[in-house]
């Protein structure tokens, strides 16, 4: 029999029991918040700055790698933490060659990068660690990663979707044939074409070396070629008022007639930044990935 000292000291010792009891659960359900994880994305030699926005909650989430234009000015962070506070995690990276990754850029390097990034996230040691399915991921891109987008997709057989957002056909508007004689005109054109844009992100790389390149490659890499081969996968394109909706609506329109039943198409009037619709761009593309197979759970 407890004395009343004894019966106190017992009631004292029970509650701090069960009150360590409440916090040690508490802690174990907490849910894991939204983070960023830095590092270097291993890719045919190089290593690029990459990091993923990582969603709230044990996942494992689904997944979007966000890639941005030529040279990269707009990187579109706003529509990336739109987008993981949906549930999605997101993998911003940049090329080689580009804002500070080592190696050279070129056009033919982007392209190799995006499958190394897929790689990357596909790896079931990294899939971990980041939280995400390595099943269910999507490319979305800007302008050049648009194009980048694309040309992904089209030998990509699984990705969940492919979001083009004012894609760049930076070899279709190059004429498919021309006489020898004209090489230094169309060279010089393209070349003038490319420095407006501002290459001095780019390292390892002129003007003049990423027209030749896309002169080479213009039937291939043009985006009447791959729009084609995009039949198997959603996709979503918006374009603006910045000369290139034309191109986009006609890849959309050769996917759909490739046999593509789940295009999307949205066009806004304003800028190649979307400078006064960023809202409105993340709506749209918030949207369309909630209609991919694999969303994150409401």
């Amino acid at each position: 029999m407890l004395t009343g000292r004894s019966s106190a000291l017992f009631c004292l010792l029970l509650a701090s029991a069960l009150s360590s009891t409440c916090v040690h659960a508490q802690v174990v359900s907490t849910p894991v918040p939204a983070g960023i994880e830095t590092f270097q994305l291993p890719s045919h030699g190089a290593l690029l700055n990459a990091f993923v926005y990582t969603a709230a909650g044990n996942g494992p989430h689904p997944a979007v790698v966000l890639l941005h234009g030529f040279p990269g000015n707009e990187r579109n962070l706003d529509l990336a933490q739109d987008i993981r506070r949906a549930g999605w995690d997101v993998l911003f990276f940049d090329y080689r060659g580009s804002w500070g990754s080592p190696g050279d850029f070129s056009f033919e390097h982007t392209m190799e990068d995006v499958p190394a990034a897929l790689a990357y996230l596909r790896n079931p040691e990294n899939a971990a660690k980041l939280r995400l399915d390595p099943k269910r991921i999507a490319v979305v891109g800007h302008s050049m990663g648009g194009w980048m987008a694309l040309e992904t997709g089209a030998v990509d057989h699984d990705l969940l979707g492919v979001g083009i957002i004012s894609g760049a056909d930076m070899t279709g508007r190059i004429p498919e044939s021309f006489p020898p004689q004209a090489m230094p005109i169309v060279l010089k054109t393209v070349a003038e074409k490319m420095a407006s844009q501002g290459i001095a992100p780019l390292a390892g790389c002129t003007a003049e070396s990423l027209a030749k390149e896309a002169i080479e490659h213009r039937v291939v890499w043009a985006f009447r070629t791959s729009a084609a081969k995009l039949n198997h996968v959603p996709l979503l394109v918006v374009s603006s008022d910045d000369g290139l909706a034309d191109a986009d609506n006609a890849m959309a329109d050769a996917a759909a007639k490739a046999g593509n039943t789940r295009v999307v198409k949205v066009h806004y009037a304003t800028d190649h930044s979307y400078s006064d619709k960023r809202l409105e761009l993340s709506k749209t593309v918030l949207e369309w990935l909630g209609t991919l197979p694999g969303q994150p759970a409401k």
